[in-house]
Formats: structure tokens, sequence, C-alpha cells
């Protein structure tokens, strides 16, 4: 599997992002040393396919299958679109409160600690759908990493679209989420145009 190694805050500030998308509580003192320059339309566009794959941890190939899949759907392509990296398993675990990051988010799933209506899923792509009961194995309940994440992510608002009951360490998918519902800082038209031409 590729890995982009680049440091997560170097990446942020290329591209514009604040690291609290991610999940990361850290700041960089430092400013882009490019900041002035102007940015042709096409590079817009580019950053902005960028940072939504940057923050959901997606590569190219998927990410332009999502596009296709969007693009076939009834409605806008670009909601479509991030509707469904937004239910991707590891984004909704992290969306939950049981990991702290999407990247940490997963790991726990890639080592088959949650279960999908019952059944152990450890696939991070796998698309959940609404009414979806997502929980942590029962086995991996009692490890003190999940007591950890919980007491740190304890305070992060969780959407509209799930519920989630962090004593039993379980959540539900109520409904697949609306571009409004979705508080990531991306121009998804512009990632439309850009795969349009």
């Amino acid at each position: 599997m590729a890995v982009n190694r680049t440091p997560v805050l170097k990446r942020c500030r290329s591209l514009g992002l604040d690291p609290v998308y991610l999940g990361v509580d850290k700041k960089s003192n430092r400013q882009l040393k490019r900041s002035g320059r102007k940015i042709s339309e096409y590079g817009l566009q580019l950053r902005e396919k960028q940072k939504a794959k940057f923050i959901y941890g997606v590569l190219e190939k998927p990410f332009h299958k999502y596009f296709d899949i969007a693009d076939r759907k009834k409605g806008m392509t670009g909601e479509n679109l991030m509707t469904i990296l937004e239910s991707r398993l590891d984004n909704v675990v992290f969306r939950m409160g049981f990991a702290r990051t999407r990247r940490e988010a997963r790991q726990v799933v890639d080592h088959k600690m949650f279960l999908v209506n019952g059944k152990p899923v450890n696939v991070p792509s796998y698309l959940v759908k609404a009414g979806d009961v997502i929980e942590v194995r029962e086995a991996k309940k009692s490890l003190q990493r999940f007591k950890d994440i919980v007491e740190v992510t304890n305070g992060r608002l969780v959407p509209d679209w799930i519920d989630v009951d962090l004593e039993k360490l379980q959540g539900t998918v109520k409904e697949l989420p609306t571009r409004e519902q979705i508080d990531v800082p991306v121009d998804e038209m512009l990632i439309v145009e850009l795969y349009s031409k």
C-alpha cells in the first residue's frame, strides 16, 4: 500500500488547511513561502482535489472511482462525492469519536476492531448505509486504548446524522449526510470542473 510520509503539518500548510480537520490539534507557526504567488484556475482545482484526498486519506485511483460513482448517481455530482467520502467506515469511526485522527481510525478498522451490523469488517473504504450499527468488538471493548481515545474525543462534536453511545462503544448511522452537514473545507465544484475537462 502506498503511504504518504510527508509530515502532516507541512502538508496542511501547503494546502492551506487547518490540521483540526484531520483530528490533529497541533499548530504550525511557519508561513508558506509562495503565499504571494497567483494560482492558475487549474492549480486551484487541483489543490481542492488534493485537499479532499488528504483529509480522507484516499489515493488517486479510488478517489477517481468515487467520482465516477457520484457522477452516475442522481443529484449534484460534487455533493454526492462528499457524501460518499464521508460515509467511508474509517471516517464514520473518526466522526463517532472512536479514534483521535482519521489515520488512527483507518488503523483500528484495519485491525478488525469493529463490527458493522454484527459482522467484523476490516476494510476502511467500506461504505456504510443508513441504519448501520457500528460497534467495537466485545473482546476489544476493555482495551485501555479505547478508554484513552474516548477520554480525548469526548468533547468532540458528533454530527447530527450519527447517534453514538460512548458507554457501549457503539453508534448508529441515522442517515447519510447532506452537504450542509459536512464541515470539511473543500469546494467540491472545483473537483467536478477538474474531472470534467
